[in-house]
């Protein structure tokens, strides 16, 4: 620890919070920029809601969600014209303050009349969603699961899943959403910093029983009674990847906003806590992304009123070392050297045993060979002529991974939904000075006129129309005043408009689809001729 700073510069260093902890200049950081502010309630929302625009049955595992104030009107016609349409359908809603943790202000309501609406929504905003009524209960109890997600790589995109996780149960049996037991916390919020106080919270030394266990002893509690796993574990990774697609975009201008391409600086990797709660029909739904999971492998006992002391959990243990220690693993940028050094070794063995074998006809060059692989032998050092010989290498005494790797293993089934990543390059591109995260009008006009998008029925006065009307409106939700112009997200909404405008009876990420391979189509052919009169 260095809690001063530290001169020298380290291959891997460990932030406790977020990017910004530390000034950091090269190795690489465990925290990516701007990760923190994209898995906000409110962040998180609008990211999937885009993509649920565009792929609408791909993004159908996270629950209807409406963003307090500014779609609390909204949020009352919807709900007023369902209730309408379907008399009997009776919902209840969860209210989570958007940068609250550990259950802090979350309640539920039967209906919007409910919600509190004094000083603290307009201080304090907060996501309104569905609230899952009919979860799937282990001996009669709700719980969720923390699945750990490191993600390995922003560009080429790179994430792992961990193999076992946690389950966190609630402490009273449930029973669906009623006016009566709508403030009964221990039974419908499953959040473990909240069940820890209630008096029927187990402590177990066993992963398969308690108020905590591993998700593993879950599965195969359902394994028994016939589900199946399998399809269960292929939907969740399938969850876990879209997730991130979805964040991919906005986290890639944060990143090139603190770590500008062409300039030192360090690479990132980041573990994230996906909270997930399955159905009765088995079904996982996305209920959170946590930037900071909590790694601690113990919890405080009261030995006595007013004293604690810290006692070892065995299931978070299980868990969490596997995954910090796997991590580690696959960070590791000595691994690469080593593995470069044995691929080395390999080569000059493979040298010598060709050689060998056709000694007989060629006897003088092949003592001249095997000469020079000797040497390059040599020249290797003595750490990796031990690799060479008998001595295991530093991974032989582990156990295997208990990270999967899920993309680009499975980028195939993927990548179609690439799309609003394909429009952040665009945005990217041309927010002109380095280090910015909005794009100026002059930077909107120059995409516009690049893109060959103007034409006698949308001039460049229509444009800036368009320009001033969005970034008005998301800059009036409040969204980070420190830089003047368009987000991402109010670049992403221009884009849309723009492509409905062009492509009119396609369905909208034909729509998007078609417009992003216009633009780009029109860009490489600007670039060409630049490179051309460039030569020239």
């Amino acid at each position: 620890q260095f809690p001063f700073g530290r001169r020298l510069p380290c291959d891997i260093y460990w932030h406790g919070v977020s990017f910004h902890d530390n000034d950091i200049f090269s190795g690489q950081v465990n925290k990516f920029p701007g990760m923190t502010e994209m898995v906000r309630k409110i962040t998180l929302s609008r990211a999937v809601r885009t993509m649920q625009d565009l792929f609408p049955l791909e993004y159908n595992f996270y629950p209807r969600s409406w963003i307090l104030p500014e779609e609390f009107p909204l949020f009352v016609a919807e709900v007023r014209m369902m209730k309408d349409s379907d008399p009997s359908w009776k919902p209840t809603f969860i209210v989570k303050p958007d940068g609250g943790c550990q259950g802090d202000g979350i309640y539920l309501i039967k209906d919007p009349s409910d919600i509190r609406l004094t000083g603290s929504i307009q201080s304090r905003p907060a996501v309104v969603q569905e609230y899952i009524c009919k979860p799937l209960l282990v001996d009669k109890l709700k719980f969720d699961i923390r699945l750990y997600v490191l993600l390995k790589s922003l560009e080429p995109l790179e994430i792992y899943i961990a193999k076992d996780g946690l389950s966190r149960f609630c402490t009273e049996p449930y029973q669906e959403p009623t006016l009566k037991n709508l403030h009964q916390v221990f039974m419908h919020l499953t959040n473990y910093s909240l069940n820890i106080h209630s008096g029927n919270f187990i402590h177990s030394d066993n992963v398969n029983t308690g108020s905590k266990r591993t998700f593993s002893s879950i599965l195969c509690r359902l394994s028994s009674r016939g589900a199946d796993v399998k399809k269960l574990w292929s939907d969740i990774i399938s969850l876990v990847i879209k997730t991130i697609i979805a964040l991919t975009p906005e986290l890639k201008v944060y990143y090139q906003s603190d770590i500008p391409a062409g300039k030192p600086g360090p690479t990132c990797f980041q573990i994230l806590g996906f909270d997930i709660l399955l159905m009765k029909n088995l079904k996982p739904m996305l209920l959170e992304v946590n930037a900071n999971p909590s790694m601690r492998i113990e919890h405080e006992q009261e030995l006595s009123p007013g004293v604690f002391e810290n006692v070892p959990s065995p299931v978070d243990e299980e868990v969490k070392v596997a995954v910090i220690r796997d991590t580690l693993r696959l960070v590791d940028p000595q691994k690469k050297k080593r593995k470069d050094v044995q691929q080395h070794i390999e080569s000059c063995k493979n040298k010598i045993n060709i050689r060998y074998n056709y000694f007989m006809c060629y006897r003088c060059q092949t003592l001249e060979h095997v000469s020079e692989a000797n040497e390059e032998l040599l020249d290797a050092g003595p750490a990796d002529r031990r690799e060479y010989g008998t001595t295991k290498s530093p991974e032989a005494g582990l156990p295997s991974l208990c990270l999967k790797q899920v993309f680009p293993k499975y980028a195939k089934q993927f990548n179609y939904l690439r799309l609003v990543d394909r429009v952040a390059a665009l945005f990217i591109r041309f927010l002109g000075v380095k280090g910015t995260t909005k794009l100026g009008p002059t930077g909107f006009r120059t995409f516009v006129r690049n893109c060959k998008l103007s034409n006698s029925s949308f001039s460049m006065a229509s444009v800036d129309i368009l320009y001033i009307d969005i970034t008005r409106r998301w800059n009036s939700m409040g969204i980070d005043h420190k830089e003047s112009g368009m987000c991402l997200q109010a670049f992403v909404e221009a884009f849309f408009c723009l492509a409905q405008k062009k492509y009119k009876s396609l369905p909208l990420h034909e729509q998007v689809k078609s417009l992003i391979d216009f633009c780009e189509y029109h860009l490489a052919a600007l670039d060409e001729k630049r490179l051309v009169c460039g030569r020239g």
